[in-house]
């Protein structure tokens, strides 16, 4: 069914997200179905197909505990994973009084749609990015870098807040957390199996005797062994496509809150390449902004590059692209030497002469006075000239300056006469 419109695209994607979480769940099925299987391979003397049966019959018996299992994980974490973040970015929560500015806001993005304002919280360090974490209402927050706050005006930091508001509108953290909680089990279990294997020398024990009346353990054990691989992918790519697929909508609620597409542009600039979290974990950097940690061009990338999302908002937003911004430090360029004919500033070119000491060009040009209309004039015509011509200013015309000399002496003659008559 095509789709029309932001919300529609909204409920499109959730209906996707909720599907793949589905799936994502049922990867902890074929976890358990791989166990099975070795485990029979391992006691039992049968042929594959018998092991394959008795694999799905103990699937059967396990089930419930396996979702017991993974749903009391979740909800552990329901409770506790704010905290792990927390611990894991040393982020701490302000207030209005310890940083108005960003509570100002979020808080007027918060009142213009009628959203319950989340918790605001500042991590220290130097990386430009933001994230939203919480599982309901009274565990929402927004976690901000104080290198982001001390980069960016207030409008591009007011489009990130409106960026990671969307997610909470969106359900996406929400999802994101549960997704990352699952795939850690299904992620947890293979790498468990596979540890377990290479310590005991990539071969399980029993597994090539000759006693096997079948010979379907070798097999089996393989194929337990590719269910687990299939398992681990697919956990990585589900949570590659339910990260993928927000970050647009979420630029398109960024426009939506803030009405400018520009601010939200000029701030995915900026935060381009520069939004490393020190210590974060590959589950934390997913939820951010910008990811920076790219794998294979950008097959395994958690984000879409910001070269798409930037283009996406050129398209279908009106905004205006000013390209990626250059780095904070350019390398400073080598000063040029001058011949050595010439001095440092260009004396011999149409340039202004250098006034320095050990040139001789420049003390010699220096010494010769202008004439009225800004000219050297050569040394040998100043003797030549009047007394009164010499003290007269270069800017000025030639009979202004003979007037004033001569105001000047009248003046003095003046002067004089009055000390003269006062005594």
């Amino acid at each position: 069914m095509a789709t029309y419109g932001l919300y529609s695209h909204i409920q499109s994607n959730r209906r996707r997200s909720i599907a793949l979480l589905i799936a994502l769940f049922l990867l902890v099925y074929v976890l358990v179905y791989a166990g099975a299987l070795v485990g029979e391979a391992l006691t039992v003397n049968a042929d594959l197909n018998t092991l394959m049966q008795r694999a799905g019959n103990d699937l059967i018996s396990a089930a419930p505990f396996a979702t017991i299992g993974t749903v009391l994980w979740v909800v552990i974490a329901y409770f506790f994973h704010q905290s792990m973040i927390d611990a894991v970015t040393g982020a701490r929560e302000v207030t209005r009084r310890e940083e108005p500015r960003l509570y100002n806001l979020l808080e007027n993005l918060c009142i213009s749609r009628g959203i319950t304002m989340p918790k605001l919280k500042i991590m220290d360090a130097e990386a430009l990015n933001a994230f939203a974490t919480g599982m309901n209402q009274r565990q929402y927050s927004i976690t901000v870098t104080s290198g982001l706050l001390g980069r960016l005006d207030d409008a591009e930091i007011e489009s990130v807040l409106g960026h990671e508001l969307t997610h909470i509108r969106n359900g996406d953290v929400r999802m994101m957390v549960v997704a990352v909680i699952i795939a850690g089990v299904v992620s947890f279990v293979a790498e468990l199996v596979f540890r377990l294997w290479f310590w005991n020398g990539f071969s399980f024990r029993g597994s090539h005797s000759d006693d096997r009346r079948g010979g379907g353990a070798g097999l089996a054990i393989l194929i337990a062994v590719g269910l687990l691989i299939l398992a681990y992918v697919l956990s990585f790519f589900i949570r590659l496509a339910l990260s993928r697929s927000r970050e647009f909508l979420a630029d398109a609620g960024s426009v939506e809150l803030t009405k400018n597409p520009d601010a939200m542009i000029l701030a995915l600039r900026k935060i381009e390449s520069r939004g490393e979290l020190p210590g974060a974990t590959s589950a934390v950097m997913e939820m951010c902004v910008d990811n920076p940690r790219q794998g294979f061009g950008e097959l395994f990338d958690t984000h879409p590059s910001v070269e798409s999302r930037v283009a996406a908002l050129v398209k279908y937003a009106g905004g205006h692209d000013p390209g990626p911004r250059r780095p904070a430090h350019r390398p400073t360029r080598p000063m040029r030497r001058a011949p050595a004919n010439r001095c440092r500033r260009g004396h011999g070119m149409n340039r202004r002469p250098a006034r320095r000491r050990n040139c001789p060009q420049a003390q010699q040009a220096q010494a010769r006075p202008r004439t009225a209309h800004g000219a050297r004039r050569p040394v040998r015509q100043l003797r030549d000239l009047p007394a009164r011509s010499r003290v007269r200013h270069p800017n000025h015309h030639p009979d202004r300056g003979g007037r004033i000399a001569a105001g000047a002496d009248d003046c003095r003659a003046r002067l004089a006469r009055l000390i003269k008559r006062i005594n």
